[in-house]
């Protein structure tokens, strides 16, 4: 457990403090991380800043829009792995409806666990798939208001699977690291054929000095067209842009 002081500066760097219970459940999810990672390679980012700082923080600060709303938002994470940035916008967002998406059957497990345990087995729901095919399955595509993604892959492959899922008014949440003149050109030649565009960029370091981090906002300036996402594998090996 960080000190509260610490925990207080990392509140005051995000712009939003957790509500008691809310705290109370960031640190019941750590302690279900250390239990299963005993079991199950989710990550190794679970105690101290590694934790609070490299996956709250970094969950989170995308989110800070919607953060303390309470809205009643159709939220989709797409390849959570371990279970963030879901579990945390879970925790966070005590209003929406989480749909956590993975296409290796052992960490989702343990993330449906991991969520009954800290009392959020009510709102969220776990999908054992690849991205593909979530973005064609009906109640999925065109549904969501937040589509989230973080280390999941190259940004235009990352675009093709989240941009689907998105309702008219939805947004897109690309979670990058480092940002370069190229990434960006790629990206933006991806997103014509999607019928998106980039509604917001921002780039802050994370605290503590724990990198730099890059998010890019995508919304709809259109209907996404049915071929997209493409069939499986294809995003990734033959990249749009």
């Amino acid at each position: 457990m960080a000190s509260v002081h610490a925990l207080d500066a990392l509140w005051v760097a995000l712009g939003w403090q957790p509500s008691s219970s809310q705290l109370a459940q960031l640190e019941a999810l750590q302690a279900e991380l250390r239990s299963w990672n005993q079991r199950v390679n989710l990550t190794r980012l679970v105690e101290g800043d590694d934790y609070w700082i490299a996956q709250v923080f970094d969950s989170l600060w995308p989110l800070a829009p919607w953060l303390g709303s309470g809205d009643a938002l159709r939220v989709i994470d797409i390849g959570t792995g371990g279970g963030f940035p879901g579990l945390a916008a879970a925790i966070a967002l005590p209003g929406a409806q989480l749909t956590l998406v993975d296409s290796v059957g052992r960490k989702l497990e343990a993330v449906r666990s991991m969520a009954i345990a800290i009392g959020l087995g009510d709102r969220v729901a776990l999908r054992c798939e690849r991205a593909e095919r979530s973005g064609h399955q009906r109640g999925q595509r065109g549904s969501y208001q937040l589509a989230l993604a973080r280390a999941v892959a190259a940004a235009p492959v990352v675009a093709e699977y989240l941009v689907p899922l998105l309702a008219p008014d939805g947004r897109a949440l690309l979670y990058r690291g480092q940002w370069s003149p190229e990434d960006q050109g790629a990206l933006e030649r991806a997103i014509g054929p999607l019928k998106a565009t980039i509604n917001r960029q921002e780039q802050r370091e994370l605290p503590a000095g724990r990198g730099l981090r890059t998010l890019i906002e995508l919304t709809p300036s259109g209907t996404c067209p049915r071929t997209y996402p493409r069939a499986v594998g294809i995003p990734a090996k033959q990249p749009l842009g």
